[in-house]
């Protein structure tokens, strides 16, 4: 950091009688104050503590419009006395007013002095300042500002930003942003306007490939492979490969893959690569390469069971029997796939064998799980409770962690209830109310435990309350800089600040895959974004991954990003109006399109509410509607909360027969409904004989339940 120069401190005795000397002695001259200047210092308060989780006025107004929060803002921006809301108003007053009103004057009463009393984010006030004396076309203090950024923060990554601004006027300092900021947003920005200029140059096509692994990268991806291939290093076609590879490019990766280095996650993501494409000579051929040349590496046991998975008969076992200790994570996989295998060719008692195997060897795996409860299901079946309550069991005991786990801890208690021991039944469903809170079977247990939370007959009118939280939750990683552009609302600098501090890291840390998901929903990548934290849950064969998993899933921060309210406003007005269960409308629709307003199924299923072309003009004409788009939320909303008003009305307010025949059909449920009992609403929902439509009625309610569970604040009094 560049030194400033210091001044010398002097008593205020002292300075009382250098006054009394010179006060009616003389005048005091411009040269004698500036001695004073250099004697004197004014007494500057300290910033105000700086603490993530203090309380804040100004937080609650981070996702709010400018126009709305403009003058609570200034109310506080205003108050005499220094505060970090004070300094955290003065900064996002300055932002809205620099990014709508272009008012460089007025931005800078705000910004003045704001870097020493709002260190935390002291780049970006200086950032901010230069833009500010830029509007007010002072162009030669707006560029001193931006070099006392780059000379007092000059290893800070807001630094290439203000290179950035600086090249605008002398474009050698676009390249000391190139040197010194590779990994950061505004660095790529600028090595694409220098493409475009001159296509051809290797060092920026090969910095875009390394750093940005955006989607619109493939064309530099592509240009640089035709212009400089033949000189390209295997590490270089591992850069590109990998960036193909994330942004799912299989082809293109696996032909990079090929001129990169030799190793067992390359081969296998070529043979991986060409099996997903449809090309299965090569991809068996690939795999087969991987299995003969690195024999023991982690990846071989997997590569043995998708070959497994390409063949049949006697070649599909003899990979599989190759799937032995050294693979602690595809054994019990390996020993699944050959057990159904060995039943499909009729050799029974083999399978058993394989099952057993499984049973003993690896009896605390997800596959040792689900033949548990394939055994138990098979002998309730047979009306043999006794024995499906044993099989059952052992799974709470040997796989507590599984997918499985709730379902058969449930059906224990059901089971006991039948067997005529309701102390044990209580037993059952409390364990699963505690132990698997955020499951579909919790809310099951909850309802068989008497708590007043709803059932399928009374969840329509259930007098709930929408509360979400007004502020948003600390990130669990990154600079506190990110963190508080984050909690402030500043998306764009939170976003790209995350993504310099990432860098090239090919692996993130669970922590930051789960910032990752946030960011991508705060991008309107609501699918993608929940998938991100979803699949958080398929790292548990790390341990120390595990671990971290565990710690952020016991926070309702994860579970805000997994079950996020977007839409709010439209789904609780609809649903106000149709009379129906908030919960219950958000729950569908994430369920049918994770909140992506645009999406449409394969089978034309259009918008948040997969609202069918067809049902569309049907329901159109019912609400006096005669001009609407299915990818207007608010129409979609409209319309898919009417449709589910009708199938509730249809099924005399039975949420699971609507929720059914919302995504199977009225005909399908009608028959159901003939053929098995509704006397007992969990045997129904097994009875089911769609997977899709079971596996569907299960999602909606356990979403449903974790919705609740997170803006009701008054359900957790009726679950204690």
């Amino acid at each position: 950091m560049k030194s400033k120069k210091s001044k010398t401190l002097v008593p205020i005795p002292t300075l009382l009688i250098i006054l009394a000397g010179v006060v009616g002695a003389t005048v005091l001259t411009p040269k004698l104050i500036g001695i004073l200047d250099e004697i004197v210092i004014t007494s500057k308060p300290e910033p105000p503590e700086y603490r993530l989780d203090a309380p804040s006025e100004v937080l609650p107004l981070a996702d709010i419009s400018a126009k709305e929060r403009q003058i609570p803002l200034e109310t506080i921006a205003n108050q005499e006395k220094p505060s970090l809301d004070r300094s955290r108003a003065r900064f996002l007053l300055a932002g809205d007013i620099l990014r709508d009103d272009f008012d460089g004057a007025k931005a800078l009463n705000y910004l003045k002095n704001l870097d020493q009393e709002y260190p935390i984010l002291a780049p970006y006030i200086l950032l901010r300042e230069g833009r500010a004396y830029e509007l007010t076309n002072d162009i030669e203090k707006a560029q001193e500002i931006w070099l006392k950024l780059v000379a007092e923060f000059p290893e800070n990554l807001v630094s290439a930003e203000a290179y950035y601004k600086l090249g605008n006027y002398d474009s050698n300092y676009w390249q000391e942003a190139i040197k010194r900021f590779p990994q950061y947003p505004r660095t790529h920005e600028i090595a694409r306007q220098l493409l475009k200029k001159d296509p051809k140059q290797k060092d920026l096509l090969l910095l875009l490939a390394t750093y940005d692994l955006s989607s619109q990268t493939k064309a530099n991806l592509d240009q640089l492979v035709k212009e400089f291939g033949k000189e390209l290093t295997p590490q270089e076609w591992d850069i590109i490969a990998n960036n193909y590879w994330q942004n799912s490019h299989y082809l293109p990766s696996v032909k990079a893959y090929q001129k990169g280095t030799s190793t067992p996650e390359n081969l296998y993501r070529i043979a991986r690569g060409y099996q997903v494409s449809n090309k299965k000579v090569e991809a068996k051929s690939f795999y087969l390469k991987l299995v003969n040349e690195f024999p023991d590496a982690p990846d071989t046991g997997l590569a043995l069971r998708r070959l497994a998975a390409m063949t049949q008969g006697d070649e599909a076992l003899s990979y599989l029997s190759k799937v032995d200790k050294r693979f602690l994570e595809e054994a019990p996989k390996a020993l699944s796939q050959k057990a159904t295998i060995l039943t499909v060719m009729g050799r029974f008692d083999e399978a058993t064998k394989a099952r057993n195997e499984l049973l003993q060897q690896f009896p605390n795996s997800e596959e040792a799980a689900n033949y548990r409860w394939q055994v138990a299901q098979e002998f309730a079946r047979g009306n043999n409770f006794v024995s499906a309550w044993q099989w059952a069991q052992q799974i709470s005991v040997n796989n507590p962690d599984s997918d499985v786990a709730p379902k058969a801890g449930f059906w224990v208690g059901k089971w006991a209830e039948k067997l005529g021991q309701p102390s044990e039944a209580q037993k059952a469903f409390q364990f699963v109310l505690d132990n698997y809170p955020h499951s579909y079977y919790a809310w099951r247990s909850a309802v068989r435990l008497g708590k007043d939370v709803g059932d399928f007959t009374t969840i329509r009118s259930l007098p709930l309350k929408v509360e979400t939280p007004n502020t948003r939750s600390i990130p669990p990683a990154g600079s506190n800089m990110f963190k508080e552009l984050f909690l402030l609302g500043e998306n764009q600098e939170a976003i790209d600040l995350f993504r310099g501090e990432i860098g090239d890291k090919r692996e993130l840390t669970v922590s930051e895959q789960f910032i990752q998901g946030l960011i991508e929903q705060i991008q309107g990548k609501n699918l993608q974004g929940i998938n991100t934290i979803w699949n958080l849950k398929n790292r548990r064969d790390n341990s120390e991954d595990y671990r971290e998993w565990q710690i952020l899933r016991n926070s309702p921060e994860y579970w805000y990003g997994l079950f996020p309210f977007h839409y709010e406003d439209l789904i609780v007005k609809w649903s106000t109006q149709r009379k129906l269960n908030p919960f219950l409308v958000v729950s569908l629709i994430r369920q049918e399109s994770r909140f992506e307003k645009e999406i449409k199924s394969p089978v034309g299923a259009t918008g948040l509410m997969q609202i069918m072309p067809d049902t569309g003009k049907w329901i159109a004409p019912q609400i006096n509607v005669k001009e609407y788009s299915l990818t207007d939320p608010d129409d979609n909303i409209k319309m898919g909360t009417w449709y589910l008003d009708y199938t509730h009305e249809t099924y005399n307010g039975n949420s699971l027969l609507a929720v059914a025949s919302y995504n199977a059909g009225p005909g399908n449920v009608a028959n159901w409904v003939k053929r098995y009992n509704l006397d007992d609403f969990d045997e129904f929902v097994e009875n089911i004989p769609f997977p899709e439509t079971k596996g569907y009625i299960e999602s909606v309610f356990a979403n449903y339940w974790n919705y609740v569970e997170l803006y009701d604040p008054q359900i957790q009094e009726k679950i204690d």
